[in-house]
């Protein structure tokens, strides 16, 4: 087994243009599937996995591994000129912890609701993952709010029909992961949570109300983003229409329905979201009661003041 979780490793460091830690590794592993090559994973594959490559980077003086001397310990190959060279998010020094912002995580989601539907044309649902079966809870498996775009109205339903038999649908799933607030300090946690939680969707976005400024924390965003198709989205409380995508996400053909029936087994909010969207596509008609209620500018503003 040891050697499995190394060749795994190995495939997602080849791709890597940064040094990444253990569970950075393992959330990669499972995005891209490689994660069903194993015959067995065991409840923490991802402890597994940072086991043998601190073994492998000690013990083998012929390793093709490398490691940082930060905490967490991050792996890179030492083939890979620019991965080594490159400083990984958590170096202590460049970190500065940030005031807690006074509102709550879920007083973003009304925000996230009215951008979604204003301007992604999408109907959105949020997952509560105190709902889930804990019998088969895994590590970063949930998005806060998920989305559909239904092409009603701007496709004619022959083409709707036509499209979806050729495999090329026009509806269009879409995952967020939601935070009150993104810097250095917490960047790595984050990005790779929505990575993680998000393999299954046609898009995929990390959202945060305040995102840093610094220029080395924009640099290391904009590379994140670009190397795992994860996209960015800035929401305004204080002028919702002014919220915008500053990194586009990456858009995939498919969905990972293998990934979307695992949420679905575990979580009775996401099941309740597919059905929606089955009953919706079948009736040609959505039903947006049914989905989060979009609130006015006005509404939101008082949500997030009062």
């Amino acid at each position: 087994m040891a050697g499995v979780f190394l060749k795994l490793a190995e495939k997602i460091l080849k791709d890597a243009d940064l040094p990444l830690s253990a569970p950075d590794i393992w959330a990669l592993v499972e995005k891209s599937g490689l994660d069903k090559q194993l015959p067995t994973k065991g409840k923490t594959p991802w402890n597994s996995l940072a086991a043998q490559m601190y073994v492998e980077v000690r013990d083998n003086p012929e390793t093709i591994f490398g490691a940082t001397d930060t905490r967490p310990k991050c792996f890179f190959l030492k083939s890979n000129e620019k991965a080594a060279k490159a400083a990984p998010l958590s170096v202590a020094s460049k970190v500065t912890k940030k005031p807690e912002p006074k509102y709550l995580e879920k007083q973003l989601h009304p925000f996230l609701a009215y951008f979604g539907f204003f301007y992604q044309k999408a109907y959105l649902k949020t997952i509560q993952h105190s709902k889930s079966d804990k019998k088969e809870f895994g590590e970063w498996v949930h998005p806060d709010m998920v989305g559909c775009y239904f092409p009603f109205g701007d496709w004619t339903n022959e083409v709707v029909e036509v499209s979806t038999l050729l495999g090329a649908s026009a509806f269009k799933l879409y995952s967020y992961e939601l935070k009150r607030q993104l810097s250095l300090s917490n960047l790595r946690e984050a990005f790779f949570q929505a990575v993680s939680n998000s393999s299954w969707a046609n898009e995929a976005y990390l959202v945060a109300a305040e995102i840093d400024s610094d220029a080395d924390f924009k640099s290391e965003l904009e590379r994140l983003s670009s190397a795992f198709g994860v996209g960015i989205i800035k929401l305004n409380i204080h002028d919702p229409d002014s919220s915008d995508i500053m990194l586009p996400a990456r858009l995939k053909d498919a969905i990972d329905w293998e990934t979307a029936n695992k949420l679905a087994s575990m979580n009775p909010d996401f099941r309740d979201f597919l059905k929606r969207i089955r009953t919706d596509i079948a009736s040609r008609e959505v039903r947006r009661e049914m989905y989060d209620k979009v609130l006015d500018s006005e509404d939101l503003l008082k949500s997030i003041i009062g």
